[in-house]
């Protein structure tokens, strides 16, 4: 299995469980993760609130990936995610995800997605 692969299995187990450990455990301890938000969070602490944030926006969330590629310390990852928001909204969008690598561990984590996913329409807000 290639580190993308297990990066992608981790966040699976993650999304089902809620206990980000196991892919904490696959990045660097001075890895740096971003969004299409405008913060970066950095290192094993800025790890984890990335991602228990991102667990956070969801009552239940399932990442599918179609297609996923790795080489010359760069996996690349397609997905689409399926599930319900916090307050029972459910939603699917896509996306893709890139990790930069070094050695056995993520370096750098960077996601791009379809965010209107998470704008409700305006007859919902009524």
């Amino acid at each position: 299995m290639t580190i993308t692969e297990d990066f992608m299995a981790a966040l699976q187990t993650a999304e089902q469980s809620g206990d980000v450990g196991p892919l904490l455990a696959l990045h660097a301890d001075s890895v740096n993760l971003m969004n299409l938000t405008e913060k970066t969070w950095e290192g094993q602490e800025g790890a984890r609130e990335f991602w228990q944030t991102y667990l956070g926006n969801f009552e239940q969330i399932r990442s599918e990936f179609t297609a996923h590629r790795e080489a010359d310390g760069l996996g690349v990852m397609e997905w689409i995610a399926t599930g319900r928001l916090k307050g029972g909204r459910d939603l699917k969008y896509r996306g893709v995800s890139l990790i930069t690598l070094e050695g056995d561990k993520v370096k750098v984590f960077r996601t791009y997605y379809d965010s209107a996913a998470f704008v409700a329409p305006v007859a919902e807000e009524a």
